[in-house]
């Protein structure tokens, strides 16, 4: 997971900074609770309990607002993922750290919000950009295992290949549509699946 693109960045700076940022950190926290695209300008103002011309401080429409909101929570959750990523030593332990992390962040994200994403092309594409990202960080740790004789010997380029089917089909919402699964619930199975069929013995 990352997204490191200064895009459509919120205006955080300035006079009033710190009013902003916070304004800012309550849109996130709304937009990932309920999804967007029923919100107008006019009901985040209402639900923000602050102006619409406060709103446009931020952004310069609800597109930028949602895209720089989809933004900072990627680029949140990946900084948080990279911490508990750090604190493990042991392959296995890692690639089960960072999935399992992973799935924390998307827990307490509301179906309705990924739906959304799904429907709103420059969140998809953020989404899927840290999709890729985060494929790519597994296959590191899945070489990571396999040279330090942790798992087994495997074709990683093609592990990795399907790995990164499961999540583009989680990220395009299609795991939930075939399961019922949640995002974070298919991120915990498939950390499941991987180090059953990756550990030795």
């Amino acid at each position: 997971m990352i997204e490191t693109s200064g895009a459509d960045a919120p205006k955080l700076t300035g006079r009033g900074a710190a009013r902003r940022s916070e304004l800012f950190e309550e849109l996130v926290a709304l937009l990932v609770g309920e999804g967007f695209a029923r919100f107008t300008l006019d009901d985040l103002a209402a639900r923000l309990r602050c102006s619409k011309r406060t709103l446009y401080g931020l952004a310069g429409s609800k597109e930028q607002l949602v895209r720089a909101a989809v933004v900072h929570f990627f680029r949140r959750a990946t900084t948080r993922v990279e911490a508990v990523l750090a604190a493990q030593k042991e392959p296995a332990g890692r690639l089960a750290a960072y999935l399992r992390a992973v799935a924390a962040e998307l827990a307490p994200v509301s179906p309705q919000f990924f739906d959304d994403v799904a429907a709103f092309e420059p969140a998809a594409e953020v989404y899927e950009r840290n999709t890729r990202a985060a494929a790519g960080r597994v296959q590191q740790l899945i070489e990571e295992g396999v040279r330090a004789g942790v798992f087994r010997e495997v074709h990683v380029a093609f592990a990795a290949d399907v790995i990164a089917s499961v999540m583009v089909r989680i990220q395009q919402r299609q795991v939930a549509t075939a399961t019922g699964l949640k995002d974070a619930e298919a991120y915990e199975q498939l950390a499941e699946l991987l180090l059953s069929g990756l550990r030795k013995g």
